[in-house]
């Protein structure tokens, strides 16, 4: 089975490794499958990011390999130039305090408006 886990790994190291930005959600962008990750997609938009998105009811190994990767229980996740900031409550938190804005904007990843 470690087999397995760490062909996961790689993936997902590689995935976070090849995009600044990487949201792993349900469904995608245009069809979020979920409020959470519609929230999350919704915020990224709002601040003007482009970003890569997997959709993990597409992939179970994914979809279980990323909790353990990230040591975070739930999804959405998003990945910042390889940083794990969190799911959508964080997101939002984030949003809200102009944390995310910043962020983004100091890893160079924010469009100017």
């Amino acid at each position: 089975m470690t087999d397995t886990n760490s062909e996961t790994d790689k993936r997902i190291s590689k995935i976070v490794g090849d995009n600044d930005v990487v949201l792993f959600m349900k469904g995608t962008p245009l069809f979020p499958q979920c409020g959470f990750s519609n929230r999350a997609v919704a915020i990224l938009d709002h601040c003007n990011v482009t970003f890569e998105s997997v959709d993990v009811l597409q992939d179970m190994e994914i979809r279980q390999g990323i909790k353990t990767f990230s040591d975070w229980p739930t999804i959405p996740q998003l990945y910042v130039k390889g940083e794990f900031i969190g799911g959508s409550d964080i997101m939002m938190e984030m949003f809200e305090a102009g944390e995310l804005q910043t962020l983004l904007e100091e890893k160079k990843v924010a469009k100017p408006s």
